[in-house]
């Protein structure tokens, strides 16, 4: 750096235009109030030592150090976009270094959270549902509305060993207290991953054929909360409700790992739609068993109030 700055120095001297804009910038540095506390601070500083190191003045007051002269569509400093410059003196010493803005911090604070919600199929609004904004007017909502603040209160103490079966009509809400549900346990630092049914039992199908079924599988498994949306929302092989299914709850039950279900179905219709079978078949021993292990590791809650997706 000290050979650029020589020569800066000695075109500076021979081209008396590029003086009179140094003299002219120099001049707005140390008007620059933030630059003239900093000198006032440090008496040591002599007028050799801030002419010397006039560049770096500079660079700290041409950039933004607030946020607040950034415009929409991104950062208005050109040496570190997304930083602010930091300044401070050691000894005789102007060191200028760079931290991370506010908006830089908040986006990869957002970044974080969003890679804690793994989804399979899942809709962005729900990705993005909170829990602020999900209407509280309806008297019907009130009590599944009381129960996921009941679960999200407990998280303080761990994560619950049972999540939430979330059951009642088309376009109540279910899938989206889903969404919000896992948004506040991104803000905790726990995954989670949300699954839509049908597209769930599609992707172990194509599994098959590419051999990751066993890689897959345990994903579900062991991912710290899994969310499955409209479970009964079409008919199942009986491989698929035992072997695919019924090993994951089995797992997550013996673990201890919440699983949160949304349904049209409440668990007694449940059941008897698992116990058909895609060839016909009327497994009720079977589908009881899958029902049992879905208690162990969810608490049913009913959602009924006016079809959302109609309003």
């Amino acid at each position: 750096m000290e050979p650029i700055q020589a020569s800066l120095k000695k075109w500076m001297r021979e081209n008396r235009s590029f003086q009179t804009v140094y003299q002219e910038m120099r001049k707005e540095v140390l008007n620059d109030p933030e630059i003239q506390q900093l000198i006032n601070d440090h008496p040591d500083l002599q007028t050799e030592d801030i002419d010397r190191q006039m560049m770096k003045l500079y660079e700290y007051h041409s950039q933004n150090k607030d946020c607040q002269q950034c415009p929409d569509d991104g950062c208005k400093n050109n040496v570190l976009p997304g930083y602010k410059p930091r300044i401070e003196v050691i000894g005789k010493e102007i060191r200028l270094s760079y931290e991370k803005c506010k908006y830089t911090i908040q986006k990869e604070a957002q970044q974080k959270k969003s890679s804690l919600i793994k989804s399979l199929y899942m809709p962005k609004d729900i990705l993005e549902a909170s829990l602020e904004s999900i209407d509280d007017q309806n008297q019907a909502r009130h009590d599944a509305i009381r129960e996921v603040f009941l679960y999200v209160n407990q998280l303080k103490d761990g994560l619950p060993k049972r999540g939430l079966y979330f059951y009642g009509p088309f376009g109540v809400g279910k899938t989206y207290f889903l969404g919000a549900i896992a948004n506040e346990l991104a803000d905790k630092n726990i995954a989670s991953m949300l699954i839509y049914m049908p597209e769930f039992v599609r992707e172990i199908k194509s599994s098959i054929k590419d051999d990751s079924l066993s890689q897959k599988i345990e994903q579900f498994k062991k991912t710290p909360v899994l969310m499955i949306d409209d479970i009964g929302a079409e008919s199942i092989s009986a491989w698929f409700r035992d072997e695919v299914f019924g090993s994951i709850l089995q797992y997550r039950m013996m673990e201890g790992l919440p699983i949160f279900f949304s349904s049209n179905y409440d668990l007694d219709q449940l059941e008897k739609h698992l116990a058909i079978s895609t060839k016909g078949d009327i497994e009720e021993l079977k589908a009881g068993r899958i029902i049992e292990r879905m208690k162990q590791v969810s608490k049913p809650v009913a959602i009924f109030s006016e079809n959302r997706r109609e309003v």
